[in-house]
Order: structure tokens, then C-alpha cells, then sequence
């Protein structure tokens, strides 16, 4: 059960090494692009079928016809990577459970952006984590987890790149160890559990009257999507990539510094950050060199 093209290494890994997946279960196709007239499937759908599996495309996860197909299929073991909520009646349907593939080390981040609050709060290691479902969200006894490092640049689009193999790699590893009943189930610890909500486009304006680091990593962490922006001649500006510099200045935050050629940077209160890459409204994403060349402050 996936839909984004996060969830398609894990289908395919698990294809690759023989295992029988009945059905893939999927978000329904929806129109989108220029005009909103073109048919978009998801990219689970897109690979699954080109795999020749059987795909369901569900509105209501509640709904009877869908459940019985469910129960028709007979499954032992349900794995979820970036799906819906389920409801109880779906993730306990199987004989041994319902698994799912988080992006992170929970109790850490649960919720439905962990990677971008991670590295918004300048987390130097994340991971993913796989647990069996139960209804509180994010909550359920975990079967196995693996760490990797936030590099001090990466963004949010370069750790979900590397994590969705990680991801892939952790799913198989626990299919096996469910198929040999080698594992122990561990409670995760709500104390020390943290939130990663959704994240809204009101939320990604970025506040310069901080330190730089702090300003650099919500950069990063809302990069390439939804981005982090800011206001430039009255048109949003999203900025996609920067660098940080600490340095001491007479500027007021949010105050730009450019030589029209090579660099923007902008004021933070105890430093700069170097716009690196950044995309207008209406325009493409650019370098800030081609940026500069046809803009004028």
C-alpha cells in the first residue's frame, strides 16, 4: 500500500526477490497538469502495472466492496509505505498484521513530514523504522530501525532520495525476519516521543530575525518542496538552496546584499545566508547567476 515514488523501491525490491504480492492498493487517479485535463496515476500505479500486478484504487478504505476484495485475497502480511490513515477493519484483516515504513527513528517524528522537521530542527542523523500498526498514529511496537547522517548541506529532497533506498533495503530485511518469526516486537516510548505535522504554505515563510543556523536549516528542510519563501518586489520567492555565513554586520535581518553578478546573500541576525538557488513566481527554478542577470534590485 503506497502512492508516491517513495513507496516504489519498496515494491520492487520485494518483487525482485520473489516474493507473491497479491495487489497493490493505491491513490485513486487524479486530473492535474496544465488546465487540470490530464489523467495523472500515481507512481506505485505506474509501476505496478508495468509489473503486471493487480491494482485497487479505493476512494472509501472503509468501504465494503473494498474489504471484501481484501478478504478475497487472503493476505498474510499488509506492508505500508506513504499511504493513508487505515482503518482498523483494513490494517488487522491479515493473519500476522500490518507493517508500515516511517521516515524516522520514532518515537522521533511522528507524523506526516518527518523528514523536513528533522532537518528544520538541525538533526545531524535521522532514519526510518518500521512497525506493526495499531490505531493511535505512529504509535505501534516497532520491528526495526536504521540510522543515517543528515549532511550539514542536504536537503530535505536529498535525504527523502537516500532514505527511500534505506527504506526499500529495512522493508525486505523485515519481510524476512516476519517470514522466519526472528524478531521482537519493541514499545516504542511516548515520553520521548516529538511531533512532524503537515506542513502549510503560511508556515514556510522564512523568519531572517534568527540565528543564521536555524534560518539555513528551515531552508533546507522545506527544499525543493513546498519551499521556503520570502517576499521580493511583491512576488514570493522561494529560496531552494543556500549557505550559511556567520559574521558580524550592521544589517537588519532580512536585509539583501548582492554585486549583481555573483552572489545574493541575506541578513540573518548574526550572520548571512548565501542564496545558492531559488525560484520567482512564474519563472523557473535558477542559479543565482542566471538569477542576477536578469534582475536588477
Amino acid at each position: 500500500m503506497g502512492t508516491p515514488e517513495f513507496a516504489v523501491p519498496s515494491l520492487e525490491i520485494l518483487l525482485d526477490h520473489g516474493y507473491n504480492v497479491a495487489a497493490v492498493v493505491t491513490a485513486t487517479d487524479k486530473y492535474g497538469g496544465r488546465g487540470n485535463k490530464k489523467l495523472i496515476e500515481s507512481a506505485v500505479k505506474k509501476f505496478a502495472v508495468s509489473r503486471g500486478l493487480r491494482v485497487l484504487q479505493p476512494k472509501n478504505l472503509k468501504a465494503p466492496e473494498f474489504v471484501e476484495t481484501l478478504r478475497e485475497l487472503k493476505p498474510d502480511l499488509q506492508v505500508v509505505v506513504a499511504f493513508r490513515m487505515l482503518p482498523e477493519v483494513v490494517w488487522s484483516l491479515p493473519t500476522i498484521g500490518t507493517f508500515n515504513l516511517h521516515g524516522s527513528l520514532l518515537p522521533k517524528y511522528r507524523g506526516a513530514a518527518p523528514i523536513n522537521w528533522a532537518i528544520m530542527n538541525g538533526e545531524k542523523e535521522t532514519g526510518v523504522t518500521t512497525f506493526f500498526l495499531k490505531h493511535e498514529i505512529d504509535t505501534g511496537d516497532v520491528l526495526m530501525q536504521e540510522k543515517m547522517p543528515i549532511g550539514e548541506n542536504e536537503t530535505a529532497g536529498e535525504v527523502h532520495d537516500r532514505m527511500m533506498k534505506l527504506g526499500a533495503e529495512v522493508v525486505l530485511k523485515t519481510v524476512k525476519m516476519i517470514e522466519q518469526g526472528d524478531y521482537v516486537l519493541r514499545p516504542q516510548d511516548d515520553t520521548a516521543a516529538t511531533k512532524a505535522p503537515k506542513i502549510f504554505h503560511e508556515t514556510c515563510e522564512i523568519n531572517f530575525d534568527q540565528p543564521t543556523q536555524k534560518v539555513h536549516d528551515f531552508i533546507r528542510g522545506l527544499s525543493p518542496y513546498p519551499g521556503a519563501w520570502t517576499i521580493l518586489d511583491g512576488k514570493e520567492m522561494k529560496i531552494l538552496r543556500t549557505t550559511k555565513e556567520i559574521v558580524f554586520h550592521n544589517f537588519t535581518p532580512g536585509q539583501m546584499e548582492t554585486d549583481q553578478k555573483n552572489y545574493l546573500r541575506i541578513a540573518t541576525r548574526d550572520g548571512f545566508v548565501q542564496v545558492l538557488e531559488l525560484k520567482v513566481a512564474g519563472k523557473r527554478q535558477m542559479n543565482i547567476r542566471d538569477f542576477l542577470n536578469g534582475y536588477k534590485f
